[in-house]
């Protein structure tokens, strides 16, 4: 059996030789077994202890042959992996190796033929050894980081291989009765833990003239970079600056770049960014960065050149976020001047021939370095003519021509087939320059014409885009009229050349169906530019206000009100205050109508309660006032304590106006004059009531907050002051109760007249019951005529009765007599020349076909449809009846 074999084997006898009783753990042994012990099975134990006593030895002569030999029967020993029990003692042995070279360099054999079995699966005789010796482990592989200080090239490109290997588990090669291998992430993990990375991250110093040993350092930094955990460590240990600092060192193979922009990737990636980048953000990373990118831009070639070049260049534009980065290297190596050069439309190269695809991906990100980099150099970009090549690169990308671009790469996204991709990193870098609120650069933009031409974008752009190109067509309209607000708040020239026509484009966009904001392409977003738009491009100038009212934009604000979304109101509410000081407004405000014929005040004092719901002012189930003396007292100014403030500093009651919309509806009523406001219900007008009131009651919570700070401060008032504090306090408290008597009177009163409403609903139906009652009794008496003769025959005798009741007892003399009843006529009713027929036979009409002109008609002798026949003769005037 091999010497492992008889190592399991002796463990096993050893094992089962043990009595229960405490005894000692006993010390790890090695077998050294002969070719005749192998075939007999003997196992001839060895105390590892030992070779470290005789490797810390050191006044003896024939003292390093021995030393010598005990190492390579311990690596013929393990020559199958290390046991997770005897760890430590083996990389005590490479300790006391590794502090021997120097002196001794005949040691860095043993010592690399140990490192080398490092690389090997570590084996585990227990399911638990692998939690059981943790910190062993941890230690033992943080010591292979230590070692790289030992000066030897052998040793350290042993170690790094062994590190690296640590990623690549082989199968082992034979199998160890009793030994299992640990899992494969189990070494990776442990490197972690030991702070592994940390240790090779300082090892980089020591190997700034070696350029072999500094690719394998740098191989190891890569693979370990794959974890957030060794990331971290790598930070700590300022990993980016120093690799970033030697991208430029001389290398022929190219590895050297390749691997150390690979690990600031996945720094950037799994790691604090903001950390990388202040790392980053001194003149030796910037110079290295600049001085790769110009090899690759004027010497690379090939796909691998240029995906280098390219991650490059997104670092640096990564850099660039950091205002405090030195990025005036920038200016005497011309590189705005450089990147401007791209902005413009795609034309054949001279000297270098570029394919469409890659003259469009570079011409992208050079366009979005340019965002990063330009804001920060402005007089440089002044200089180059930005503005007038942006507004020019604009109008080519808004031109329709045969040009198409392939979309491919990571900018170009959404833009294959169209210019879609230019134009919205354009935009993105105009914007960029807008926002710095540098007066040149805005008012070269704006006499070179850029209102009128982003107003002809945004047109074009919502008119021609399809389905698949909506999110960036979006994108593009957001930042369009950004630009216009950024350009045009607080100049009112400007706001008269946005003019009808960008009102119209704002108008457009409010107009979008209201579920499309719930689609997750950006129309939300585009509404919230359009809505900053209304407040700085509309807002201020009267011919732009006139025409936004005239085209109904006040009703458009309120449809959008009304679909309650809260991010929306602020804003929204914003703009209809600062609208108010227009005179027009008022009419339109209170002419619009909602669903089920929901007014304008209605909704915001509906908004009012649905926000005091949410901030948990105190309420009753009417919505009256609760607390006379803390009527506007949110739930978290409840919990927050008052505590004393400098006088520069807002108090919690005068920040509660600005984080919520209460403030803004009571500005919109106050203008509207809190009278005659149409369509209030009963609910609504005890709202209204506190609303109106909203002042004073602001006014009063800040009085208190006062009172209650000079309380903390204890201090003391003199006597007028104190009278003057107790005055106000007083006041506020009265106005709190007023207004609570007043909302009480309301609801009496509408309790009332919903008593009075009900009692009249009741009473119309008490009368619609009795008319039936009447109606059926007048039935039943008809009935009783009609199938009844003796009833029929009393009902006779009462009328003839009433009738004759009716006449004079005495007859005037000279007078005509005339009859009034007919004789032998058996009705009941007062009978006349005229009759009239209820619920006549359908057969005798002739059907729906037939001639309405019954009275002209008579019922042909044959039968059938009615027919038009000569009308009858009129009787004469004494003919019978």
């Amino acid at each position: 059996m091999s010497t492992v074999e008889a190592m399991a084997a002796a463990d096993a006898a050893e094992a089962g030789g043990r009595t229960k009783s405490s005894s000692p753990r006993a010390i790890p042994v090695i077998g050294v077994v002969t070719p005749h012990e192998d075939m007999q099975g003997v196992f001839k134990p060895m105390d590892l202890n030992r070779i470290i006593k005789l490797l810390e030895e050191n006044d003896k002569d024939d003292l390093e042959e021995k030393q010598l030999n005990s190492v390579m029967k311990v690596v013929h020993c393990y020559q199958y992996g290390f046991p997770l029990r005897d760890l430590a003692q083996v990389f005590k042995i490479l300790g006391l190796c590794a502090e021997k070279i120097q002196k001794q360099p005949c040691f860095v054999e043993p010592a690399s033929d140990l490192i080398k079995l490092c690389g090997l699966p570590f084996l585990k005789k227990k399911v638990s050894d692998e939690i059981t010796y943790t910190e062993d482990t941890a230690n033992s592989l943080a010591l292979l980081g230590e070692l790289m200080k030992i000066p030897s090239s052998k040793l350290r490109i042993q170690i790094c291989k062994c590190i690296v290997d640590f990623y690549h588990a082989e199968p082992p090669k034979k199998h160890i009765p009793g030994y299992q291998q640990v899992s494969s992430s189990y070494k990776v993990k442990m490197a972690e833990v030991g702070g592994l990375a940390k240790a090779m991250v300082q090892s980089v110093f020591l190997m700034e003239t070696k350029l072999v040993e500094k690719l394998w350092v740098l191989k190891v930094l890569q693979h370990l970079s794959t974890s957030e955990a060794n990331c971290t460590l790598m930070v700590k240990a300022q990993a980016a600056g120093r690799i970033c600092a030697h991208l430029n060192d001389p290398d022929p193979s190219g590895q050297l770049l390749f691997r150390s922009s690979e690990i600031l990737w996945n720094l950037l990636e799994k790691s604090s960014k903001d950390e990388i980048i202040q790392q980053l953000s001194n003149l030796e990373c910037l110079l290295a960065l600049k001085e790769v990118f110009k090899n690759l831009f004027m010497r690379g070639h090939s796909h691998y050149d240029h995906q280098l070049r390219n991650d490059i260049l997104v670092i640096t534009t990564i850099i660039a976020q950091n205002p405090g980065a030195p990025m005036i290297l920038l200016i005497d190596g011309k590189v705005i001047l450089a990147l401007l050069t791209y902005v413009k439309k795609p034309e054949r190269l001279k000297i270098i021939e570029w394919s469409a695809a890659q003259y469009e991906e570079l011409q992208l990100h050079a366009i979005a370095t340019l965002s990063s980099v330009a804001p920060l150099l402005i007089e440089e970009y002044m200089s180059c003519q930005g503005n007038a090549r942006i507004l020019a690169f604009l109008e080519w990308c808004d031109h329709e021509d045969s040009f198409f671009i392939h979309g491919n790469s990571f900018h170009g996204t959404g833009g294959r087939g169209n210019k879609f991709a230019q134009m919205r990193y354009t935009l993105r870098l105009l914007r960029a320059m807008v926002y710095l609120e540098d007066e040149t650069v805005n008012t070269d933009l704006c006499e070179r014409g850029v209102i009128h031409q982003l107003i002809g974008i945004f047109k074009n752009i919502a008119s021609k885009h399809d389905e698949k190109e909506e999110a960036i067509a979006l994108e593009i309209q957001s930042d369009a009229l950004l630009i216009l607000s950024g350009l045009c708040e607080h100049y009112i020239q400007r706001k008269e050349m946005f003019g009808t026509e960008g009102v119209d484009i704002i108008l457009h966009v409010m107009k979008t169906d209201p579920k499309k904001l719930q689609s997750g392409l950006g129309h939300n977003v585009l509404l919230f530019s359009t809505l900053d738009s209304i407040w700085c491009c509309i807002l201020g100038c009267y011919t732009s206000e006139d025409y936004f009212l005239e085209k109904e934009g006040i009703f458009l604000l309120l449809d959008i009100l009304a679909l309650n979304q809260k991010k929306f109101c602020n804003l929204i509410l914003g703009i209809m205050v600062e609208f108010c000081d227009n005179p027009k407004t008022s009419a339109h405000i209170n002419a619009w109508r909602g669903k089920k014929d929901l007014t304008a005040a209605s909704l915001l004092i509906k908004l009012w309660r649905k926000e005091e719901k949410e901030l948990g002012v105190k309420r009753d189930k009417n919505g009256k006032i609760v607390d006379t003396k803390k009527p506007l007292f949110t739930s978290f100014q409840e919990e927050q304590k008052i505590m004393p403030l400098p006088a520069n500093c807002p108090s919690v009651a005068v920040m509660d106006v600005a984080e919520n919309i209460r403030a803004k509806i009571y500005a919109v009523l106050g203008k509207l004059d809190f009278e005659n406001l149409p369509g209030l219900s009963a609910e609504d007008f005890v709202t209204l009531c506190i609303i109106h009131r909203y002042l004073d009651f602001k006014i009063g919570e800040i009085w208190n907050e006062v009172c209650e700070e000079i309380k903390l401060e204890k201090l003391k008032l003199v006597t007028f002051d104190k009278f003057s504090l107790e005055s106000i306090t007083t006041a506020t408290e009265n106005i709190g109760k007023m207004v609570a008597s007043l909302q009480s009177e309301m609801i009496e009163s509408q309790a009332r007249q919903d008593v009075q409403n009900e009692q009249r609903v009741y009473a119309k139906i008490q009368a619609t019951h009795k008319q039936r009652e009447l109606a059926n009794k007048s039935w039943q008496n008809f009935l009783a005529r009609t199938s009844n003769a003796k009833t029929l025959k009393k009902a006779k005798r009462l009328q003839e009765k009433a009738i004759e009741s009716s006449k004079y007892s005495e007859r005037p003399q000279n007078a005509i007599f005339h009859r009034t009843v007919i004789k032998g006529l058996n009705t009941t009713v007062p009978s006349g020349r005229v009759v009239t027929v209820e619920s006549t036979p359908t057969r005798l009409l002739g059907g729906p076909l037939a001639d309405t002109d019954i009275a002209l008609k008579r019922l042909p002798i044959r039968g059938g449809a009615l027919q038009r026949v000569k009308p009858l003769s009129e009787p004469k005037k004494n003919a019978p009846m």
